[in-house]
């Protein structure tokens, strides 16, 4: 898959047949899209290609709202639509400037011009432009004037999987992974750079690595331990991963702590990748120090079972 970072970038080799959107998640309902998308390229032998934005668009349209979380982040998104077949991603540089961009000039200069689009398929209620102006009728106007055609996914096709990101960001905020996975059609996963923290866990014999997020606007599911599968220099280690305050110990701020199994590495510094597996438990305050490592000690048989039952 070839990544252009920029429409001035892009080099055309086939005829394009496109799709637009941020697509964050990459979910089974943007699957419906994305497969038709494959299968019109292949069957025109054209090449697929995604044109995307980063940052996400609410971050620079509403600079002031700090409850925006994205599902992924723009390496993680590439590496989904990279598995899934698409021949190539345009990622557009979202700017205010380029927010300001009105339907119809996006058709002419991004569409038309840059890339030369021979198909665009959208989703039914998909929209573009300043104001999100710019819909389906105003690409099948000008369509045939531009020399390209246009293909909308019906509302069934994308309603069946009865998925939606917000319906995904609800289910990790609550601490559902069940249904997270099911709509993601995979674990739900956090990358993070390993940083010291003060070391609480190795004198109770629960030594963790401090996770801080690659990406700051990642969603963070609901506080608690999971179960999870950690990936480093492209080994994977079975384990469990506290989110949240710390209570018992009167922790200050929030902490993403990973405990591997039966194994001790030196992940200072390095890149950790985190698939939630399953939830175990909701946060809790324990008497003491002791009561803490009790608990900690069941959820790792717990965790251990998990992994030996799969």
């Amino acid at each position: 898959m070839r990544v252009y970072n920029h429409p001035d970038s892009f080099q055309k080799e086939k005829p394009v047949i496109a799709t637009i959107g941020t697509f964050d998640g990459v979910h089974l309902g943007h699957r419906a899209i994305l497969s038709e998308l494959i299968q019109a390229a292949k069957t025109k032998n054209g090449e697929s290609l995604i044109i995307t934005f980063h940052p996400h668009p609410r971050s620079i349209l509403f600079p002031e709202d700090t409850t925006l979380k994205v599902l992924q982040s723009l390496e993680e998104k590439l590496a989904a639509l990279e598995e899934l077949g698409i021949d190539k991603v345009l990622v557009i540089p979202f700017t205010r400037a380029f927010s300001e961009y009105s339907s119809s000039r996006f058709i002419k200069e991004i569409l038309v011009d840059r890339i030369g689009i021979s198909q665009l398929i959208i989703g039914y209620d998909h929209h573009f432009g300043k104001d999100r102006s710019g819909g389906l009728k105003e690409l099948q106007a000008v369509g045939p004037e531009f020399g390209f055609d246009v293909a909308e996914i019906p509302a069934l096709k994308v309603q069946e999987a009865n998925v939606s990101s917000t319906k995904i960001r609800n289910a990790l905020l609550e601490g559902n992974l069940e249904i997270a996975t099911a709509y993601l059609g995979r674990p739900y996963q956090l990358s993070g750079k390993v940083v010291k923290g003060d070391q609480m866990g190795r004198t109770i014999g629960f030594p963790t690595a401090n996770l801080e997020l690659l990406e700051p606007l990642k969603l963070v599911p609901a506080n608690g331990v999971y179960i999870v599968q950690a990936e480093v220099e492209q080994e994977t280690y079975q384990g469990m991963m506290n989110i949240g305050y710390r209570p018992t110990v009167n922790g200050l701020g929030l902490r993403l702590e990973v405990h591997l199994l039966d194994v001790s590495l030196d992940l200072y510094d390095k890149n950790l990748t985190v698939r939630f597996l399953s939830s175990i438990r909701s946060e809790e305050k324990f008497p003491s120090l002791e009561a803490l490592k009790t608990q900690l000690s069941k959820d790792k048989e717990t965790t251990r079972a998990f992994f030996s039952g799969r």
